[in-house]
């Protein structure tokens, strides 16, 4: 996969329309991008905005991915043109947007049950389909090609209409892979774009369709290790583990929290609670991209309902120059690009404490030296590898410091030192 240019150094934002302002609408968060824009936010995700069925709707509100309409704007959020000139200001302000799209399953009451019952999987009763428990919305059938073409037909209508920049797919492991093939085939007709996978098992989803896809296993480690339940070097273990499975060049999304992650796991503070800083800097500083999620910036530790209406307090946003400070380091620091663009990692804490998790990575003279305390305990680390020496600035306090042989430090619990020349 040939990735666009402008992704190779790129973070991602996700936006919770219905739950980002009193207002819930398009036109509201488009308010927002200047803010984000300052904050150094590359890649806005934005969450499904079309229709959503009332035919066994799940609350009052219903799920953001429980789609009766593939072509039109859930009324509540506002119109097509307010999409498109939300989309347009992004791009104005240097930001690129991608549509989250659900292939796998509709709502009971989507516009194509009407006349194209077989566009959807049928049980040995002629009953539609549930997949797993998600009692509100039944299974496409990818057997149909009629069925195929019109979603590849659907999804083009976006990229004509308001000309964004790609799509993150949900449940894209459930949906076929010569399908993703044929629909980025289709949509790079009209313009380069940029896909984003929600999977971590199907590898072949890298090999053309995505750019980029999850990384939920390391996500989970986060958590046990925040706990307790794991140690720093099981990261290294993931690290490999990923390193064999996946291509060279492939993207992989980190982070601390998510839509599915804050409405039904917890936020990052009450998965992680004083560890979620310090993952949050690890998610930028691996090999891979980053992704922040709508209000994380506030600090608030608050569940988003799913179902029904909530809204982010946005009169505080005390951790907006931590994510931009993180954002801005990942955007100007070559050794942080993205796939085959950025630098190898080179392990510096080998055979120290087992709670130091410490690494350098360097491309073409840009070199960043991380050391984070992984644990609920004050810990000691001697900067002993050679990589890691020379002269640098730390990032959160612009301290110009020396590297050697000579270099230790005491860390307490949950702390992290960003080191960049």
């Amino acid at each position: 996969m040939q990735h666009l240019d402008w992704s190779r150094n790129a973070n991602i934002y996700e936006v919770n329309i219905r739950q980002y302002t009193k207002e819930g609408t398009l036109n509201a968060f488009r308010k927002h991008l200047p803010r984000l824009k300052k904050m150094a936010v590359n890649i806005i995700w934005i969450m499904p905005v079309q229709p959503i069925g009332h035919l066994n709707r799940k609350g009052t509100l219903g799920s953001y991915y429980s789609i009766s309409d593939y072509k039109t704007v859930n009324l509540e959020f506002g119109t097509l043109d307010d999409f498109k000139v939300m989309v347009e200001e992004a791009h104005k302000l240097g930001m690129y947007v991608l549509l989250d799209w659900v292939a796998n399953h509709t709502a009971w009451d989507h516009i194509w049950t009407k006349d194209n019952s077989d566009f959807f999987q049928k049980n040995d009763n002629g009953d539609f389909v549930i997949p797993w428990d998600w009692t509100d919305v039944i299974a496409l059938n990818y057997e149909n090609s009629a069925m195929r073409k019109q979603m590849i037909e659907a999804m083009k209508f976006w990229v004509e209409e308001s000309n964004i920049d790609g799509f993150r797919c949900d449940m894209a492991g459930m949906v076929p892979v010569d399908f993703w093939n044929e629909a980025r085939i289709e949509l790079e007709k009209i313009k380069p774009l940029f896909m984003l996978a929600e999977d971590e098992e199907v590898v072949a989803l890298l090999d053309y369709a995505f750019d980029m896809n999850f990384t939920w296993e390391m996500h989970h480690l986060m958590n046990a290790i925040a706990k307790g339940e794991k140690h720093a070097q099981d990261v290294w273990w993931k690290i490999g583990e990923y390193k064999e499975k996946y291509p060279e060049d492939a993207y992989r999304m980190y982070f601390t929290s998510n839509h599915d992650e804050n409405s039904h796991s917890g936020t990052a503070e009450e998965r992680m609670g004083n560890a979620a800083p310090a993952f949050t800097v690890l998610t930028y500083l691996l090999p891979g991209m980053p992704l922040t999620y709508s209000g994380q910036e506030t600090a608030t530790d608050k569940r988003l309902a799913f179902f029904e209406k909530e809204c982010i307090d946005w009169s505080q946003t005390p951790l907006h120059n931590f994510y931009k400070t993180l954002n801005q380091l990942k955007q100007n620091n070559k050794a942080l690009w993205n796939g085959i663009d950025g630098g190898q990692m080179i392990n510096i804490s080998k055979g120290q404490n087992e709670n130091i998790f410490a690494f350098v990575r360097e491309k073409d003279g840009n070199k960043v030296v991380v050391i984070l305390n992984l644990s609920a305990n004050e810990s000691h680390f001697h900067l002993s590898h050679e990589s890691a020496h020379g002269y640098f600035t730390n990032l959160f306090t612009g301290e110009n410091v020396e590297l050697g042989e000579s270099s230790h430090f005491d860390l307490k619990p949950w702390s992290y030192l960003v080191f960049t020349n």
